[in-house]
């Protein structure tokens, strides 16, 4: 698999919450214009490494998950890990910050805690000690 695509109406502002979360950073020549107009409908971003982890492209009008509800179901959501509580409690700052909507607080979960937020554009995510 080369890596996951996000639909996004708004494909650079998702790409810069992924890109900030994640500590990813854009594959050459996908970097925000310096002037003019950002057109961007497609975008990737890489790893320290160059490996695509993330792409965005745009689908307007797209619906906002309603999940837990099924009216509009989540069809795809990302899962991701820290190292131990410490992490998780300074990553739930950092999403939050960053515009992540917090929809679920299990961290009072001994053998998993989680947070589940959405993204700016409404997918679900999860950061869990892993």
């Amino acid at each position: 698999m080369l890596h996951t695509v996000l639909d996004a109406g708004d494909v650079r502002g998702l790409a810069e919450f992924y890109r900030e979360l994640l500590g990813l950073t854009y594959r050459d020549g996908d970097e925000p214009p310096t002037t003019g107009e950002d057109t961007a409908d497609w975008l990737v971003l890489v790893d320290p490494g160059g490996h695509t982890r993330l792409a965005f492209q745009e689908a307007t009008p797209l619906p906002r998950s309603t999940w837990p509800s099924q009216e509009i179901p989540q069809q795809v959501h990302l899962d991701l890990t820290v190292p131990d509580r410490a992490a998780l409690d300074r990553q739930h700052e950092r999403a939050l910050a960053l515009g992540a909507e917090l929809l679920v607080d299990r961290t009072d979960d001994p053998d998993e805690p989680l947070y589940v937020y959405t993204d700016p554009a409404g997918h679900p995510f999860c950061i869990f000690v892993g």
